[in-house]
């Protein structure tokens, strides 16, 4: 939702269920563990009255646990936080499972999974970051597709694996191939005059094994 019109928040979201969405990913930012701000716990819970679509909260947060309880109040489902803001991370996930949300963790490119290993046991998503966060519009960096090979690998088909950034039709049919799960879509969806179009378009690429 990071590429979305926030001023016409109850159309963009009617538009994406019509395209046949199936979660909403909320990036949510605070300009200090990433370089820019987004939004917080009150836009999300507005969001609650216009759809019926499943929260997923992308929490780019330097203190994670200090707001936790206020995204659970505001419904999400699923929230994950950054293993860089959160180097022991297993408390707070198992607060986030406690809490009655799927819990994520999720790592930026530099960062090596072998620091996400001793938490995957507490954690129900791994966000593969294939860009830097803080910024929509970014490249995808071919690099998160090993990380993906691997993860799926290590963790077999109980995980479920996420990638973010970059993601559109040139992109999806190779994370797909390397097990990705869900797949994060802005600039190929919001700058585009056809959400069901592009959605459709990307949907049957991910669902094809890459050549």
């Amino acid at each position: 939702m990071l590429k979305c019109d926030f001023g016409n928040l109850h159309h963009e979201v009617e538009r994406l269920e019509a395209a046949g969405a199936e979660l909403l990913h909320l990036d949510v930012m605070d300009g200090h563990f990433v370089p820019n701000l987004s939004y917080g716990p009150m836009v999300i819970k507005s969001l609650q009255a216009l759809t019926d679509l499943p929260f997923d909260a992308h929490l780019m947060i330097s203190d994670p646990g200090r707001y936790l309880d206020e995204y659970v109040a505001a419904g999400c489902d699923a929230i994950t936080i950054h293993v860089e803001a959160v180097p022991q991370p297993i408390p707070l996930l198992n607060r986030i499972r406690a809490a009655g949300c799927l819990s994520g963790l999720a790592l930026n490119p530099g960062t090596p999974l072998s620091a996400i290993e001793p938490a995957l046991s507490e954690v129900d998503i791994v966000l593969v970051m294939s860009v830097e966060p803080g910024f929509g519009g970014q490249a995808f960096q071919p690099s998160a597709l090993e990380k993906v090979q691997q993860l799926r690998k290590q963790a077999g088909q109980d995980l479920l694996i996420s990638i973010d950034g970059g993601i559109g039709p040139e992109t999806i049919g190779d994370c797909a191939d390397a097990g990705c799960d869900l797949y994060v879509a802005g600039s190929a969806i919001f700058d585009t005059e056809s959400y069901q179009s592009s959605m459709d378009e990307m949907k049957k690429l991910a669902a094809v094994p890459a050549s």
